[in-house]
C-alpha cells in the first residue's frame, strides 16, 4: 500500500481512471441510479455533485456519495463543485476523509472549471499522497491557455473537457467545428505532459446514436482517449467507436507486414510514423481482446 486507502484501489484506481474510454455521469443525489451506473459497462463512474445537483441537494448528494464509498458499494470518481466554493471545501474535507478508511470506492476528483494552478496543484498534492486520481475539467478560455500547466502538475491522471461551458465562455456557437482549437490545445497539453490522452465533453443526444458515434469519432480523430457520457446508452456506442474498425485493422495488418519490404500500399508511401500507427491499432486490438 502506498497510502492510507484501500490497496486494491490505490495505484490500480488511478490507471483505472487513466485507461479508461468511457466515464459515465451519475447524479449524488440519485443513489438508486448508482448501481444501473456501475452495471453499464463504462470505464469509470463518476458521482456528480456539480451539474446535476440543485442547490438544495448537494449536501443530500454528498451524503449519498460518501455513504457508498464508504461501504465500498460504489467504485467511482467524484465531480466536486469548483474549488473556492463552501459546497467544494466541504466536499473535499468529506472524500479525502473516505480515502483514508481501510476500505472504499474512491477513485479520485473531477474538477470542474479548472483554472487556478495553485489551488489544483494543492488540491493534488493531497489526492497523490491517498493514491486518487486527479480529472481537472476544462471549461474555459483560461483553463484551455493554462492546460499545458495544468496537465503538468504532479498528481494529474488526465484532463477532460466541457465544451458547452467552454463554448459559453468565448461567446461560440455550438457546433463542434468552433471548438478545434481547445480539443487540439488539450490532445497536445496531454501529450506534452507525458499524461493519458484527455477524455473529451460529451455527446447532448441520447436517444441519436448515430449522433453520438459521430461526435466519438470526432473526438477519437483530434487524439482523445475516450469521452464523458451523460447516459448509459451512449456507453457502447461511444466504446466501439473508439475501437479500431475492421478497415483499419486490415490496413494496419498489410502495413505492418509490408515494413521493412514495400515502399508503399495501394500507391501511399510507408515510413517510419504510418508504420508506427500501424502498430498502435494492432496493439489496441489485442488489447480488448
Amino acid at each position: 500500500m502506498t497510502g492510507p486507502g484501500n490497496v486494491l484501489l490505490g495505484t490500480q484506481g488511478r490507471e483505472l481512471v487513466a485507461a479508461a474510454v468511457t466515464a459515465l455521469f451519475v447524479p449524488g443525489d440519485r443513489p438508486e441510479r448508482f448501481a444501473k451506473a456501475a452495471a453499464s459497462g463504462a470505464g469509470v463512474v463518476i458521482v456528480d455533485l456539480e451539474d446535476a445537483v440543485a442547490s438544495a441537494h448537494k449536501t443530500k448528494a454528498l451524503a449519498a456519495a460518501v455513504d457508498y464509498l464508504s461501504r465500498a458499494d460504489l467504485r467511482a470518481l467524484v465531480r466536486i463543485n469548483p474549488l473556492g466554493t463552501e459546497s467544494s471545501k466541504a466536499e473535499i474535507v468529506a472524500l479525502l476523509d473516505v480515502a483514508q478508511q481501510a476500505t472504499h470506492g474512491l477513485l479520485g476528483l473531477v474538477v470542474p472549471k479548472a483554472e487556478d494552478i495553485m489551488a489544483l496543484r494543492n488540491l493534488a498534492t493531497r489526492c497523490e499522497m491517498l493514491d486518487l486520481a486527479v480529472v481537472p475539467l476544462i471549461e474555459s478560455a483560461v483553463g484551455v491557455l493554462g492546460a499545458v500547466d495544468i496537465a503538468g502538475i504532479s498528481g494529474v491522471t488526465r484532463l477532460s473537457f466541457g465544451a458547452i461551458d467552454y463554448a459559453l465562455d468565448i461567446d461560440a456557437g455550438s457546433d463542434d467545428r468552433f471548438l478545434d482549437y481547445a480539443r487540439s490545445a488539450l490532445v497536445v497539453s496531454s501529450r506534452a505532459a507525458g499524461i493519458p490522452a484527455p477524455l473529451d465533453s460529451p455527446a447532448v443526444h441520447i436517444k441519436e446514436t448515430d449522433k453520438v458515434q459521430t461526435s466519438a469519432k470526432l473526438a477519437r480523430g483530434f487524439g482523445f482517449g475516450g469521452k464523458l457520457c451523460i447516459h448509459p446508452s451512449q456507453v457502447p456506442v461511444v466504446e466501439q467507436s473508439f475501437r479500431p474498425g475492421p478497415d483499419e485493422i486490415q490496413w494496419a495488418r498489410s502495413v505492418v507486414s509490408a515494413a521493412g519490404g514495400a515502399s508503399q500500399i495501394e500507391g501511399r508511401m510507408i515510413d517510419r510514423p504510418v508504420i508506427e500507427r500501424a502498430q498502435r491499432v494492432l496493439a489496441r486490438v489485442e488489447r480488448e481482446k
